[in-house]
C-alpha cells in the first residue's frame, strides 16, 4: 500500500515502519554504548563499512577485495570487541515491558504478595561504623536469581544478616574486605566478590575502584549496590546506572527500604 510518494522513491507504510525501527535500534545501541570505550570503536567500524560500501560503488576494484576481506569477519570481529555490549543488550532485551513484574500482574496465575516489613537496621548501623572509621566497604543487594555468576567467584557464606558480621567482614584485617559482599534472599550469601568494572568514561574522577565496580554491575543486573568510599567514609548508592552520592543515614534507609520492600522503583 503506498503511503506517499518523494521524488522516485515510493514509500509505503511497511517503510515507514521499517525505518522507524531501524531508529529506535540505532537509538537504543547509543543508548548502551555512550560513554564507554564502545562507541567509538563502534563509529569507526561503521565508517569502515562506509568506505568499503563508497570503493565497491565507485568500482574500485582492488580496495573492494581489500576491505571485503576484512568485512568478511566483521561478525565474529564484532561478536569479540562488543561482548559485554552484546550481553547487556541481550539483558536489556531480557527485562522488557513484555515480562516486567507490572506486566505481570494482569496475568491470572500472578498472586499480589503483602507488602514485606524489611529490616534494614543491621546495614544502617553497619554503615554507621563503617562510614566514621573511613573503613571501604561495597555490599550488593539482589532481589532476584541472576547473581550466580558473581557469587561464585567469591566465597560462599550464607549467614544470618547481622551489623558485626558486616564489620568484621570489612574490617581490613579481614581475608574477606576485598571484594563485594553479595546479600540475597535475606542472607549475606558470599563475600570477597569480584564485580565488572565499567568501561563508563564521563564518571567522576573521584570516584574509584570500589564505585567503578557498583556502576558496572548496575549495568548489567537489576541489583542495588551500596559502596562506602575508604578515602572520605562517604556512603553512596547505585542503581540502574544512577549514582546518588553523600547519602545520610536516613535517605540510605529509605533507599533501601525501598528496594528490599518490593517497590517498583527507588525513589
Amino acid at each position: 500500500m503506498l503511503a506517499f510518494k518523494i521524488g522516485f522513491l515510493e514509500l509505503t507504510g511497511i517503510d515507514i515502519l521499517d525505518i522507524l525501527l531501524v531508529a529506535y535500534l540505532f537509538f537504543r545501541l547509543y543508548k548502551l554504548l555512550k560513554g564507554g570505550v564502545g562507541l567509538p570503536i563502534f563509529i569507526g567500524m561503521l565508517s569502515f563499512y562506509l568506505l568499503y560500501l563508497l570503493v565497491k560503488t565507485l568500482k574500485m576494484e582492488m580496495l573492494t577485495i581489500l576491505l571485503g576481506q576484512v568485512m568478511g569477519v566483521g561478525v565474529v570481529a564484532t561478536i569479540i570487541v562488543f561482548q559485554q555490549e552484546i550481553r547487556r543488550f541481550l539483558i536489556m532485551v531480557g527485562k522488557s515491558t513484555f515480562i516486567e513484574k507490572k506486566w505481570l500482574r494482569i496475568s491470572p496465575w500472578y498472586k499480589q504478595k503483602e507488602d514485606k516489613i524489611i529490616d534494614v537496621s543491621p546495614f544502617i548501623d553497619a554503615s554507621k561504623f563503617l562510614s566514621e572509621t573511613k573503613t571501604g566497604a561495597l555490599i550488593v543487594f539482589a532481589m532476584y536469581d541472576g547473581l550466580l555468576h558473581y557469587i561464585e567467584t567469591g566465597d560462599r557464606i550464607d549467614a544470618i544478616i547481622s551489623k558485626r558480621l558486616i564489620i568484621s567482614i570489612f574490617n581490613k584485617e579481614s581475608p574477606l574486605h576485598d571484594g563485594a559482599v553479595i546479600i540475597q534472599q535475606n542472607k549475606i550469601v558470599a563475600a570477597r566478590c569480584i564485580l565488572p568494572v565499567t568501561q563508563k568514561e564521563d564518571l567522576p574522577a573521584s570516584m574509584g575502584l570500589r564505585h567503578r565496580a557498583a556502576y558496572g554491575l548496575s549495568e548489567d543486573v537489576d541489583a542495588l549496590i551500596l559502596v562506602i568510599s575508604e578515602e572520605t567514609g562517604q556512603i553512596s548508592i547505585v542503581y540502574k546506572r544512577q549514582i546518588k552520592e553523600n547519602l545520610s543515614l536516613i535517605d540510605l534507609q529509605h533507599y533501601l527500604q525501598s528496594y528490599l520492600s518490593g517497590k517498583e522503583e527507588v525513589e
